[in-house]
């Protein structure tokens, strides 16, 4: 089935992709991602998704899966990013998120674990997200997906120049960012 849906999203090719402007300070996210990181991972990797998807229309340099990989890659960015929110007091999933989680994995702390030991396990680089169906799914690389409600950039430039090698610490934090308003708009 997901063969199916891959062909479906691929065949749906926007002339023209754009980066989502950033709802917040480059220093914002302080101190769970700093300037620095944003600067290196909005700026230059997230902008140049859709600057070498745009400057390529054809799929004459690189072919179908380059165009593809740029494609995805703005896509993926474009959902996580708008979900982040400054660091202020306790963040915790509220409304429809919550009861989605709740009902699939009992406990805010329960999914949380469940979380980071998925992407743990990711071998390389790639994305952990929660499904709007309640399931934890991972994306190798890059891939447009339609079930996204919670999206966690796993390869290594969203937590390295923050964490070096503490991948476990990044995924700790990441909570502290998450805006719930947004990924309950996307149930």
């Amino acid at each position: 089935m997901r063969e199916h849906i891959d062909l479906i999203e691929a065949s749906t090719r926007p002339a023209k992709l754009e980066t989502t402007p950033l709802p917040y300070a480059r220093d914002a996210l302080q101190p769970v991602m700093s300037a620095d990181t944003i600067d290196y991972h909005y700026e230059h990797l997230a902008k140049g998704y859709a600057k070498r998807y745009n400057a390529d229309n054809t799929g004459n340099s690189g072919g179908t899966y380059v165009k593809d990989f740029n494609r995805a890659g703005n896509f993926l960015h474009n959902k996580f990013f708008p979900q982040l929110r400054p660091p202020k007091g306790t963040n915790r999933p509220r409304g429809a998120v919550l009861e989605l989680i709740e009902r699939k994995f009992k406990t805010y702390e329960d999914f949380q674990e469940k979380f980071k030991e998925t992407a743990m396990k990711i071998q390389g680089s790639g994305w952990a997200y929660l499904s709007t169906g309640g399931d934890i799914k991972t994306i190798a690389n890059h891939a447009v997906r339609t079930d996204i409600c919670v999206l966690v950039d796993w390869w290594e430039h969203a937590w390295a120049l923050d964490y070096q090698a503490d991948k476990e610490k990044y995924m700790d934090n990441i909570w502290r960012i998450i805006n719930w308003d947004v990924c309950n708009e996307r149930l």
